[in-house]
């Protein structure tokens, strides 16, 4: 487990749009108050940027860029000749003023993907950007400024989290959106056809829960060039990643060892192909940068002995799922029993349904299954029973969504994968937290030796 976090901590996962404002304002700052007085020391959130189409955080305008509407609105103003304005300015300007061009230029086309947008500005033609930035100087300047704004709010969230003893814990998408300022602007990073169309696409292959495989869309990085450019991107994104992070988890990690390459003419995710990914040599370049490798491997769903193996080599946490544990295979990684020091042991993700709502979902013979195994007759002990498990288990750390300590059901479930409509808006409201949810919290926590 990563230095930033001690062992034995119990986090929970909620992202900020699941804050009663659905912001990083006051009520982020009581959410930390009452994690603290629990004794609950990490705070698991969803990717923090600018979201696409349908809302999702895990498809962005940038791998970089906050989101302003997880802010408060009100930001005051920035100082440009301020020293912290001309430091930040300087550490980030690889990424921020093609971000800000980005942006406008969206702004400017109605929403266009860049790839419709004229060829000299789809191209970056060096006249057309200049042409750009001289007429809309004051709009790229506010957006570069926004985005200082954002990160200074947030670091004094993550200096109160600190004071308090509270690691946070951020999510990395592997792959990004096809529509972004990223592949916009470093085409060379990316498998992209002339036109800028990405010619393979990220996905998963067929498996037991579909027969065609999940086609993603997003385009496939160029791991040659970024091979031979050290990383610089991707070693950047990670760095400007904990400048906010104490951990983080990298989505889809199996994909830093093989790829599941589908042409972009396949509708389907089946007329894919495994390529090796060199996440070995990038990891390495990330343990140099760093001393350490603060990361957590999502490796959910079939795992292959190579996944294992890079994960192992760096000493990273993988992840475990009580809902998954209930089957007759003894060897099923995300039993009780089975789970290991180095895995992060959560009772649900925010692809999972709620604990009250997964279990109601369930036939009577599945239900009685489910009791039996947890060693429990009665249903309305299923909760306090599952989080004690995650809790009591060896992980070094146990991870619990808001919505499974308020008890919720399906109408709280954070997303459905595979379904685009009513995911990523549930939040919860003050008055729905019990009173004394905090000291019950803090007694379990005491009780299965995991107090912060």
């Amino acid at each position: 487990m990563s230095a930033h976090v001690q062992v034995r901590q119990a986090g929970v996962l909620l992202h900020p749009t699941s804050l009663p404002s659905g912001r990083l304002d006051d009520d982020a700052y009581r959410l930390l108050d009452m994690l603290a007085k629990a004794g609950i020391g990490v705070w698991q959130m969803l990717p923090l940027g600018v979201p696409l189409a349908d809302a999702s955080p895990y498809q962005c305008a940038s791998a970089f860029a906050l989101n302003p509407a997880l802010f408060p609105e009100h930001l005051g103003t920035v100082d440009i000749e301020d020293a912290a304005f001309q430091t930040w300015y300087h550490a980030q300007r690889h990424w921020v003023e093609n971000y800000a061009i980005f942006m406008v230029l969206k702004d400017l086309h109605d929403g266009a993907s860049w790839i419709a947008w004229p060829d000299d500005l789809r191209k970056r033609d060096v006249l057309a950007l200049q042409a750009v930035k001289q007429q809309y100087q004051h709009q790229i300047d506010a957006h570069i400024q926004q985005q200082y704004q954002l990160y200074m709010q947030w670091q004094h969230l993550r200096h109160y989290a600190a004071e308090l003893q509270i690691a946070l814990f951020g999510d990395m998408p592997i792959f990004v959106a096809h529509d972004s300022a990223d592949v916009w602007a470093n085409p060379h990073c990316f498998l992209l056809d002339d036109a800028g169309q990405a010619t393979l696409v990220a996905g998963v292959p067929p498996d037991y829960f579909s027969a065609t495989g999940q086609r993603w869309g997003n385009p496939q990085y160029n791991w040659d060039y970024m091979r031979s450019s050290d990383f610089i991107w991707w070693r950047e994104r990670l760095r400007y990643h904990f400048e906010f992070f104490d951990l983080v988890r990298i989505d889809h990690f199996r994909g830093l060892a093989a790829s599941w390459m589908i042409p972009a003419s396949s509708p389907t995710a089946m007329d894919g192909y495994w390529q090796n990914v060199p996440g070995d040599a990038l990891l390495q370049c990330i343990l140099e940068d760093m001393g350490s490798v603060p990361l957590v491997a999502e490796d959910l769903g079939v795992i292959t002995p190579d996944v294992n193996a890079l994960r192992l080599q760096f000493h990273l946490p993988g992840m475990s799922v009580l809902q998954f544990a209930f089957d007759s295979f003894t060897d099923n990684p995300h039993k009780p029993e089975n789970v290991t020091c180095d895995r992060v042991y959560y009772t649900g993700t925010h692809d999972n349904d709620t604990l009250s709502g997964w279990f109601s979902s369930l036939d009577e013979t599945e239900q009685a299954a489910v009791l039996s195994m947890l060693k429990i007759t009665e249903s309305s002990q299923l909760i306090d029973t599952m989080l004690h498990t995650v809790f009591a288990s060896t992980a070094n750390l146990a991870i619990v969504p808001m919505q499974d300590l308020l008890g919720l059901g399906s109408q709280a479930r954070m997303n459905t994968p595979g379904t685009t409509q009513g995911n990523w808006s549930w939040k919860f409201q003050w008055q729905d937290v019990p009173t004394d949810l905090a000291s019950n919290l803090r007694l379990s926590l005491h009780n299965t030796q995991r107090l912060k």
